[in-house]
């Protein structure tokens, strides 16, 4: 598949690796992990790695490299797999930052970070939150990495990629995309019945063995933190409670095991949720001609998966790598074409800032804003009649 990327997204147990083995056993293809769990070394269950036999069948990249302590970041993981690859340098005569640079900038506040990245890059820093500490962070270690803006090495990469899909940092302009997606009922039976199987392959072991080497002594610090690397895993910070209890009642621990396997099956339901969203926003609803194609596939009916799935895409891609038009049509969803996804909005109302049309009017009918704006209206409602009644007090009486 010589220059032309295969991206298949999708929610957490709609089947992408499973997909992904069989293509790139069939073409010879090699995989890149784009799970940010994934890098770390340890809880194999807990984030869904592919097994080692699995990995076999075809090179894998981007799993099980890093330390669980380290930090990592989108930018370490674009230098790697870059790297990896031997890609082309979009930043010629970039420079090397120091080791701690990066450890600095994190321990800067938001507003300290947006300050930086307003005085170097003012056009990236009015198109980002003041509050978005990582994507503040991750511009102004670019533009620390490359000595050139992030906004400006966005638009030269557009300019030379033809206008580039998504702001220019596609390194590919026209990749196969395969959004894989099912019947939501459907998946959320799937995503229990994959927690059961977890647990039956070893996963309470793997969680208690991981405290142990990890996490343990960080407790009795009181410096644990289930907000970086790997700790943040889904399924790690759920059994906080069961894994940290000292109790010797079977009751008791029961009872905290049943609570972390019940939490572990509605926060992965959820966050399986909030991807199909990511999906729907970043691909499906950005209005543009330069928007890449992405081809749905039902992954609802296992029973049919070759039929429905594995064939289909197939196709797609073979149609894609002869520069043609897939058999089936790509999917899109209406969008307001004058929308703009950056727009700054002040709501004085609520003292927050909102980037982006989509977020404005999402704010508007929030339950915060409407609040807020009610009390407002009853705020200006007796302002006005302690006015009026003020008013009636001095006007003289008639003898």
């Amino acid at each position: 598949m010589a220059g032309l990327p295969l991206v298949i997204l999708g929610p957490t147990g709609s089947g992408k690796s499973r997909l992904a083995l069989e293509i790139g056993r069939r073409l010879r293809g090699e995989i890149i992990s784009a799970d940010s769990m994934q890098v770390y070394k340890g809880l194999d269950i807990i984030t869904n790695k592919v097994t080692r036999e699995e990995q076999q069948l075809c090179r894998h990249h981007m799993i099980s490299f890093l330390d669980p302590l380290v930090s990592y970041s989108v930018v370490d993981f674009r230098n790697k797999e870059e790297k990896a690859f031997s890609a082309p340098d979009h930043a010629a005569g970039s420079r090397t930052p120091s080791p701690n640079r990066k450890e600095e900038l994190e321990k800067l506040d938001c507003q300290e970070l947006h300050k930086r990245l307003a005085e170097v890059d003012p056009e990236m820093a009015a198109k980002l939150h003041p509050h978005d500490k990582r994507k503040v962070a991750r511009s102004l270690q670019v533009y620390e990495e490359v000595g050139v803006p992030h906004s400006k090495l966005l638009m030269k990469q557009r300019q030379e990629e033809g206008g580039g899909p998504l702001g220019g940092a596609l390194r590919f302009p026209r990749p196969c995309i395969l959004w894989l997606h099912a019947d939501l009922s459907v998946l959320d039976e799937r995503l229990d019945h994959r927690v059961d199987e977890m647990l039956a392959a070893g996963l309470l072991e793997e969680l208690m063995g991981f405290h142990t080497l990890y996490n343990q002594q960080k407790i009795a610090e009181n410096s644990q933190d289930y907000q970086h690397g790997i700790f943040q895993s889904i399924g790690f910070k759920e059994f906080h409670e069961y894994l940290t209890s000292n109790s010797s009642c079977t009751e008791t621990r029961e009872k905290l095991l049943n609570q972390g396997i019940a939490a572990l099956k509605q926060v992965t339901k959820r966050y399986a949720r909030k991807q199909n969203k990511w999906v729907r926003n970043r691909f499906l609803k950005r209005p543009g001609a330069n928007v890449p194609p992405v081809y749905g596939l039902d992954v609802t009916d296992v029973s049919k998966w070759e039929e429905t799935v594995l064939h289909p895409a197939l196709q797609i891609l073979e149609s894609c790598l002869k520069g043609e038009e897939p058999p089936v049509l790509p999917l899109t969803v209406e969008c307001d074409q004058n929308e703009e996804k950056r727009k700054r909005h002040v709501c004085e109302l609520c003292d927050r800032i909102i980037l982006g049309d989509r977020e404005w009017k999402a704010h508007l009918k929030s339950k915060n804003h409407q609040y807020h704006l009610k009390r407002k209206k009853r705020t200006e409602a007796q302002l006005n009649t302690q006015s009026s009644s003020d008013i009636s007090r001095n006007i003289p009486q008639d003898a």
